[in-house]
């Protein structure tokens, strides 16, 4: 969830250097502002790449990340900017005991130069500064087999250095987020008071929403029988926030922590086979083509088990298949209700962006369901082989 790659009218280049400049003056070296760019291709908050040109040292050129971060939709960043600290302290610290045998580095947050972790500003904004990861690349679609390995491994990776992260330390800082049932009375509330032509695409994703209503509890009934437990999640595991080694090409960051909060892992790893498994990507525009990739969620599975076999019970491998529906129904819902909303939420390029957005995953929904047999069997090979 980072950015729109569209400078605001506010955000001249003069404006951005005297934000930037409060964290600068911190740093630990003597160092002026080289270059401000657009950075990123997320939906919610505006990101800068900021470069700095040492001083005392010509030679010395480094780069963090600034953040404007969206108040509508995160209406409290001060504990946004908590959550990040606490996780990000806890893998630091959990890392310095017990080492991984490979590489895996976590978004540090860099300090104003009042000591605050975050910058508010007198117009009313929210800004801060993130480490930036240097030589390290990701991606928009899984391109081979290898690399979805790779994304499986991020995540459990995730899961595996907060396994220890007591889920109460953490803020709920988006009520409501991952909560399915929560998003079909939105798209319930919506659609009592819209009046919205008649389409093929809309009929098909009204259709496909009145016959799959049930999915919305699926994971929150899990969750209140005691099945399915409350962890530190990521939030938005998608594709492109796992950042890869330019050398190695092996995972080794997650990045866009902004909806790290306690809640079930599942929405995670449901949401990682989602994104990653779509060859086609999510913003195709030939939806009617969109097909779940099984043999790439067979890669990711595997990845996630390198590490994930340490931590996961019988049914949290049991609700694996409908991890992957309920996310794909629940994002779906979310464009399709913002749609109707008028664009409220996601960033859009045009009018129907969103109905475009829902007709894709929706789309991904009904080739889940028709190659259940498939998957399920891919997730008992994977716990087998554990």
């Amino acid at each position: 969830m980072n950015q729109n790659n569209i400078l605001n009218q506010s955000d001249d280049l003069n404006y951005l250097i005297a934000i930037a400049q409060k964290f600068v003056s911190n740093s630990a070296h003597a160092a002026e502002i080289q270059n401000i760019k657009p950075f990123g291709n997320g939906n919610i908050n505006s990101t800068y790449l900021v470069t700095l040109q040492g001083i005392e040292a010509k030679s010395l050129t480094t780069s963090f990340v600034l953040q404007r971060i969206n108040t509508k939709v995160f209406p409290e960043p001060q504990l946004v900017m908590q959550n990040i600290r606490i996780y990000s302290d806890h893998v630091r610290d959990r890392l310095a005991k017990n080492p991984l045998e490979r590489r895996w580095e976590v978004p540090q947050v860099l300090l104003t130069d009042q000591g605050q972790d975050y910058l508010f500003t007198e117009n009313g904004e929210y800004w801060r500064s993130l480490s930036f990861i240097a030589d390290s690349q990701s991606f928009d679609v899984m391109e081979n087999a290898s690399q979805a390995r790779e994304v499986g491994y991020a995540l459990g990776t995730f899961h595996y250095l907060t396994s220890d992260l007591a889920p109460e330390k953490l803020a709920d800082t988006l009520v409501g987020f991952h909560i399915t049932p929560q998003y079909l009375r939105q798209y319930q509330e919506i659609l009592a008071k819209s009046k919205v032509p008649s389409s093929p695409e809309l009929n098909y994703c009204f259709q496909i929403i009145s016959d799959r209503q049930g999915l919305a509890n699926i994971l929150e009934d899990a969750k209140a029988s005691g099945k399915l437990a409350l962890r530190t999640m990521h939030g938005d595991p998608k594709v492109n926030n796992i950042l890869f080694d330019q050398q190695t090409n092996l995972a080794m960051s997650m990045i866009d922590l902004d909806t790290v909060k306690s809640g079930l892992i599942h929405y995670d790893i449901g949401d990682c086979l989602r994104s990653g498994c779509n060859p086609l990507g999510e913003e195709v525009a030939e939806w009617e083509s969109v097909k779940f990739d099984a043999d790439l969620c067979s890669s990711i599975l595997a990845g996630y088990l390198e590490v994930g076999s340490s931590f996961l019970t019988e049914y949290d491998y049991a609700y694996i298949y409908d991890a992957i529906r309920v996310i794909t129904f629940e994002l779906g819902l979310r464009f399709f209700t913002d749609y109707l909303a008028g664009n409220q939420y996601f960033t859009v390029k045009y009018p129907e962006h969103n109905l475009q957005r829902s007709l894709v995953q929706f789309r991904l929904l009904e080739s889940i369901e028709a190659q259940a047999s498939v998957i399920q069997k891919i997730i008992q090979s994977a716990k087998a082989q554990k």
